[in-house]
């Protein structure tokens, strides 16, 4: 008489058996969840209060709705096949010329900048620049694959790659230029990783240091003409420059903002610079922030400041830990991926996200002029956050094939691996794409 046999299955064994890929991303994905649910539900309630008329809970339950929404975009999308996003790039990039140019004339209009455009019906506003981004670096590794034969030569290969890099930086760069110059340098990263040469490289950062060059220069001479004091933005009402005077101000109270009382001109990072000040080592503790009432956009661009003040330097330091956690497992992925697009879609999307984290952290702690990017996964949900997480599915994505592609075997007996016909497409995609990832 055989013995029939039991398998106890814990509440979460059902989850964790539909969820593939790098397990140590997931992971960080829920730690910074938690810590974006905690930190925003602290540095809104006085929005809250004033905008809700007491219902300081408001934003908590918005941030938890964008949290699950979110995590339904990373599993939905890291079940897709990643060649699939391949065969996408194209269409999202010729897509994104269009929305940015419209964005850019028409748009929502805030700060003297046009980000964002407003969706019908559902009157939601989703920023436009998040979307070229993802489209860029898709379409990016999409081409660096497809022309590793020829990607030493300056014309058959280094223009073909670097044209869709500066057409996206030009669209964005008008209304944000912060978001524009990172892109700019995480695709240069990519272009270099991809076996770019070095001179073609060079070549195109001196030409993206002119234009910076000459911002730096008109905040310093406006800054002698002015008898060695700020002066505050001079607003255009509208066109492509709108925002010049704003980005002159923002790199003369950088430079000359510690050398004097800035006053207004350089509010945010005092406001800042107290926060981080008052939470020392270990912090005030969870909700017990004070510079939340007087630090502009503390649930955003500020939020590394109010994570700070409450959780000291070591909760400063984790967070940093857990970004360089998720590019470390992301190499990890661009090593273990057996084929070229999926190695450098891996790879950009990570450098992006991450680049993004060190740039908002460092605005935070005054080690860059402020801007406007936030921190991925933590700050107050949007357009952004819901984007990251398109990001982080498609990088989970490449690991469960890359994973599939190491255990085949393991996964065909267990009814877990793709059919016979699906690895087929999936190999005649890939040798479109790139034959491996190059050394």
């Amino acid at each position: 008489m055989s013995q029939s046999t039991t398998i106890e299955r814990t509440p979460f064994s059902g989850l964790r058996s539909r969820t593939k890929g790098d397990k140590v991303i997931w992971t960080a994905v829920v730690l910074l969840a938690v810590v974006s649910l905690l930190v925003v539900y602290s540095s809104t309630g006085l929005l809250a209060y004033k905008m809700y008329k007491g219902n300081t809970e408001i934003y908590l339950f918005k941030q938890f709705a964008f949290i699950m929404v979110g995590v339904m975009i990373i599993y939905f999308a890291h079940q897709v096949n990643y060649t699939v996003y391949s065969k996408v790039a194209r269409i999202l990039f010729v897509l994104s010329i269009p929305l940015l140019l419209y964005t850019l004339f028409f748009g929502v209009r805030l700060n003297e900048g046009s980000r964002w455009i407003r969706l019908p019906i559902i009157n939601l506003t989703f920023q436009t620049s998040d979307l070229a981004k993802l489209a860029l670096f898709m379409y990016l590794s999409r081409l660096l694959s497809r022309k590793q034969d020829v990607i030493k030569d300056f014309r058959t290969g280094f223009v073909p790659v670097i044209a869709p890099v500066a057409i996206i930086c030009l669209l964005i760069a008008p209304a944000n230029l912060s978001t524009a110059l990172l892109t700019g340098a995480t695709s240069l990263m990519l272009l270099f990783i991809g076996r770019v040469r070095a001179k073609h490289l060079l070549l195109t950062f001196c030409v993206a240091a002119i234009p910076v060059s000459i911002l730096i220069g008109a905040a310093v001479i406006r800054h002698k003409a002015n008898g060695g004091t700020l002066e505050k933005p001079k607003t255009e009402n509208h066109g492509i420059t709108a925002r010049v005077g704003t980005w002159i101000s923002r790199v003369e109270a950088f430079i000359y903002g510690a050398k004097e009382d800035a006053g207004d001109h350089n509010y945010q990072t005092n406001q800042a610079k107290i926060a981080i000040a008052k939470g020392g080592i270990l912090g005030l503790g969870p909700g017990n922030s004070q510079q939340r009432n007087f630090l502009p956009h503390p649930y955003s661009d500020f939020i590394y400041a109010i994570i700070i003040e409450e959780y000291g330097l070591a909760g400063g330091v984790f967070i940093v830990f857990i970004y360089l956690v998720f590019l470390l497992r992301s190499i990890r992925i661009f090593r273990r991926c057996p084929f070229a697009f999926g190695a450098f879609l891996a790879l950009g999307l990570s450098f992006t996200l991450v680049i993004q984290a060190l740039a908002n952290m460092a605005v935070n702690v005054n080690l860059f002029p402020v801007t406007g990017v936030t921190l991925p996964l933590v700050s107050m949900g949007g357009s952004s956050f819901l984007f990251t997480c398109l990001a982080i599915g498609i990088i989970l994505s490449v690991a469960r094939n890359a994973d599939s592609a190491e255990g085949g075997g393991d996964a065909k007996a267990a009814g877990k691996g793709r059919s016979a016909k699906a690895a087929e497409e999936s190999e005649e995609d890939e040798s479109e794409e790139g034959a491996a990832v190059p050394a």
